[in-house]
């Protein structure tokens, strides 16, 4: 049985206030979450330098168009656990 491919979606935010802004951003990835029944519960900020942040949330390949659509991401890479 092969493994689901899981999509990490990425929004990048950058300057001074960009690990704030990531991590409001992360609160209303959460809230989504909550209200659409995704099927995995993996999301959050990352502080990549002083100036640079994302949010992020992971999605099943079939989850993937609809919440893309839904939140326009920057960017996506594949999850690996």
């Amino acid at each position: 049985m092969s493994k689901e491919r899981k999509l990490k979606l990425i929004w990048d935010f950058r300057g001074p206030d960009s690990e704030i802004t990531a991590k409001h951003h992360a609160h209303h990835l959460q809230e989504f979450f909550n209200n659409n029944a995704l099927s995995i519960n993996i999301l959050g900020s990352e502080k990549l330098s002083e100036t640079h942040a994302i949010a992020f949330l992971v999605v099943t390949n079939d989850e993937m168009p609809a919440v893309r659509d839904a939140l326009k991401p920057h960017r996506g890479q594949l999850y690996e656990d």
